[in-house]
C-alpha cells in the first residue's frame, strides 16, 4: 500500500495553551509528524501562546523535549531542527491586555489563520473576544475548541452563544479526537462503500450492537476535574455518542460536512429516554486502590463506569437495542463496536452442531482493524460440526507496514481544520442535542441520590452490568485486545 500525503496551503496556527499538557503530548508531536511526512508547506508557521514568560529559544527547547518524549519513530535531529524553525512564541494573558498586540503583529495577512483553544472552557469567550477586538482573526479564520464543551445543556448553550457573537458556525471546529481515528472513518467506508453490509444494517438482521470504551488506567492526575464530571459527562455524552451516531445514522446524500452532521443529529433526536433499570453506574473500589482515594473525596458518588441499554425510535432500529459501556480501571484497554447479527431464521443443522450468529467487530484501539466472525465446518471426519472463525483485517497486517503507522487522530483533525473541512467536527446543535438527552439521566441520579455499584479494579465492571445484558438473553463481548 502506498499512502498519499496531500500538502495543505500555508497557514499560521496559534496554539493557546501552547505550553500545556495537551499541546505537549498530542498537538505539537502531531504537527511534527505532519511536517516529517511532507504535509506542512514551506509557508506554514506555529505560534505558541500562553501566560508563561518564555523566549523563542526556550519554547523551541520545550517542543524538542515533547517530540523526544512522544514521537517514537521518525525522530530525526535534522528534521526536528527544521521543524523548530517554524515555531515562535508569544506570551499572552487570555483575560488581560498583555501580549495581544504582539500576537497581532506576528500574524501574516495572506495565509490561512487557525486558533487552537487548548485551554479550559472558561477562557473560550475571553480569547474569542480579544481575537476579534484586536483584529487578529478575520471572517476566514478558524477556531478549534476542545472538550468539555459545557457541563450540561445550559452551559453548552451559553458557550455556543458566546462563540457565535464573534465567529460564524462555519468557523468553529469542536474537536472530538475519536472522530479522527482511522477505524471510525472506516466505519463509514464499510457501511456506505460496500453493498455487502448496508442492506443488512437494520433491525431486520441485527440483533443488537455493543459499543465499548474501556480503560485500564484510573483517574490519575485528573481527579479534581473527573469527580465533577464522571463517566457520563466525560465519555458517554461525547465519545460514545459520536460512535453511536456513526453506527446508527442513515446514509447521507454525500460525504459533506453538513450532510453527515445532519444525519448524526437525527440519531440523537431519535434516542428514547433511558429507564432507570436500563443503566448501571459503577465506581472502582478495592483495599489496594479506590476511586474515592484517587479523587481525595471519601463522600464521592461520581461514577467511573457506566453501562446502559439505549433504544432508537426510528424505522431502521426499532427493536434493536444498543448497549453502551465505558469505565476506568477495567480489565483491558479496548475501544470497539460489535454488530451482532441475528441467527438464521431456520437451521438445517442439528442443535448440537455449534451454529451461532455472525459478528462484525470494529476495533478502534488497540490494534485498529475489523473482523467478521462467520460459521464454517470444522475440518476433519466425524460428521457436521460447525465452528466460528474470524475473517480478520488488522490494518497493520492487511495493508502493510505503512498502515501500522497511521496518523494520530489529532494529526488528521488539525489538517482538516487547515483544509476547512468540518465533517469530523461537532456542530453546535449536535452538542446541544446530546446534552438535552444526557441531562435528564444525570438529574435523575441526583434526585434519587443514586450511588454507584462498586467493582474490582482490573475487572470487567460491576455485576449489575452483566445482569443488564443477561436479562435480555445476551452477554457482553469479552474484553480482549
Amino acid at each position: 500500500m502506498v499512502s498519499r500525503v496531500i500538502p495543505v496551503d500555508p497557514f499560521d496556527l496559534v496554539i493557546f495553551g501552547g505550553t500545556g499538557d495537551l499541546a505537549r503530548r498530542k498537538i505539537l508531536p502531531g504537527l511534527y509528524r505532519r511536517f516529517h511526512d511532507g504535509q506542512m508547506p514551506e509557508g506554514a508557521r506555529i505560534i505558541g501562546a500562553a501566560r508563561s514568560e518564555m523566549d523563542e529559544a526556550g519554547y523551541r527547547d520545550f517542543v524538542r523535549g515533547a517530540i523526544g518524549e512522544f514521537v517514537q519513530k521518525r525522530n530525526d535531529k535534522d528534521i526536528v531542527d527544521a521543524f523548530l524553525e517554524r515555531l515562535t512564541y508569544v506570551a499572552v494573558d487570555a483575560k488581560g491586555t498583555d501580549g495581544w498586540d504582539e500576537l497581532a503583529h506576528a500574524m501574516r495577512p495572506d495565509v490561512i489563520k487557525a486558533y487552537y483553544f487548548s485551554v479550559g472552557p472558561s477562557l473560550f469567550g475571553d480569547i474569542a473576544e480579544r481575537l476579534m477586538n484586536h483584529g487578529i482573526a478575520d471572517d476566514e479564520a478558524r477556531i478549534v475548541v476542545e472538550k468539555p464543551f459545557g457541563h450540561d445543556l445550559a452551559s453548552a448553550r451559553a458557550l455556543n452563544e458566546t462563540l457565535a457573537r464573534h465567529f460564524d458556525e462555519t468557523q468553529i471546529y469542536r474537536i472530538d479526537h475519536y472522530l479522527g481515528k482511522e477505524t471510525v472513518q472506516n466505519l463509514m467506508a464499510v457501511r456506505f462503500g460496500n453493498m455487502l453490509f448496508e442492506p443488512l444494517w437494520n433491525a431486520q438482521y441485527v440483533d443488537h450492537i455493543q459499543i465499548t470504551v474501556a480503560e485500564t488506567v484510573g483517574v490519575g492526575g485528573r481527579g479534581d476535574y473527573y469527580d465533577k464530571s464522571g463517566a457520563m459527562r466525560d465519555m458517554v455524552q461525547n465519545h460514545l455518542m459520536q460512535l453511536l451516531c456513526l453506527t446508527a445514522m442513515e446514509p447521507p446524500s454525500k460525504y459533506d460536512p453538513d450532510a453527515v452532521r445532519d444525519e448524526k443529529l437525527k440519531v440523537i433526536r431519535a434516542l428514547e429516554s433511558v429507564e432507570s433499570d436500563d443503566i448501571v453506574r459503577g465506581q472502582y473500589k478495592s483495599q489496594a486502590e479506590s476511586y474515592i482515594d484517587d479523587v481525595e473525596n471519601p463522600r464521592s458518588i461520581t461514577e467511573s463506569y457506566v453501562a446502559m441499554k439505549v433504544r432508537i425510535a426510528n424505522w431502521r432500529w426499532n427493536g434493536t437495542p444498543f448497549y453502551l459501556r465505558t469505565g476506568k480501571r477495567m480489565k483491558e484497554r479496548v475501544s470497539e463496536i460489535v454488530v451482532r447479527f441475528k441467527e438464521p431464521p431456520h437451521s438445517i443443522f442439528e442443535e448440537d452442531t455449534g451454529q451461532s450468529a455472525n459478528e462484525l467487530t470494529i476495533r478502534l484501539q488497540p490494534n485498529e482493524g475489523m473482523d467478521l466472525t462467520v460459521t464454517i465446518k470444522e475440518p476433519g471426519p466425524g460428521g457436521m460440526r460447525l465452528i466460528d472463525v474470524p475473517l480478520d483485517m488488522t490494518f497493520a497486517e492487511a495493508l502493510g507496514e505503512e498502515a501500522a503507522d497511521v496518523p494520530d487522530a489529532y494529526e488528521r483533525l488539525i489538517m482538516d481544520v487547515i483544509r476547512g473541512n468540518q465533517t469530523l467536527f461537532m456542530r453546535g446543535d449536535e452538542v446541544e442535542a446530546a446534552w438535552a438527552w444526557t441531562d435528564p439521566i444525570i438529574d435523575s441520579w441526583t434526585v434519587r441520590e443514586d450511588r454507584p455499584h462498586p467493582y474490582e479494579p482490573g475487572s470487567t465492571g460491576p455485576e449489575e452490568a452483566l445482569i443488564l445484558m443477561h436479562r435480555d438473553g445476551r452477554r457482553w463481548r469479552e474484553l480482549r485486545t
